[in-house]
């Protein structure tokens, strides 16, 4: 089974951490990584770039709006995202405890996904069934 692992954490507390900060923390992941990899659970993974960089389309209305940035008025924002292949909830659950003791603080929201559209590129879903 799919699932998404979404990353929430404050950006401005990442933003604030110096280089050897950031690649500690990276080198923590990337060891989460190389074990799922290994596991053959790892799909596609993210990290994304400050909501400052973000564009949002409103379709409440036509033509829809297109702002600048997510607006969203939360302590957290989205800064990137896993795709597990997984048993079971517990074992997505066991995925986001390691990948949270490698970048503590802010939260982890998992949901089961479907694979809607599959990239029929050889190289681009390796890892994920």
């Amino acid at each position: 089974m799919l699932y998404a692992i979404l990353c929430y954490k404050d950006e401005d507390v990442v933003a604030a951490w110096s280089a050897a900060e950031d690649e500690a923390v990276m080198e923590r992941l990337g060891q989460v990584h190389e074990q799922l990899e290994r596991r053959g659970q790892l799909g596609p993974s993210l990290r994304l770039l400050p909501t400052t960089a973000a564009t949002t389309l409103r379709k409440a209305s036509e033509p829809p709006l297109v702002i600048d940035g997510p607006f969203a008025e939360t302590k957290e924002q989205l800064l990137g995202f896993y795709v597990v292949d997984v048993a079971d909830l517990d074992e997505a659950l066991a995925i986001a405890r390691d990948l949270a003791g490698a970048n503590p603080g802010g939260a982890y929201e998992l949901r089961p996904v479907l694979l809607y559209n599959p990239d029929p590129r050889p190289t681009a879903a390796a890892g994920v069934k």
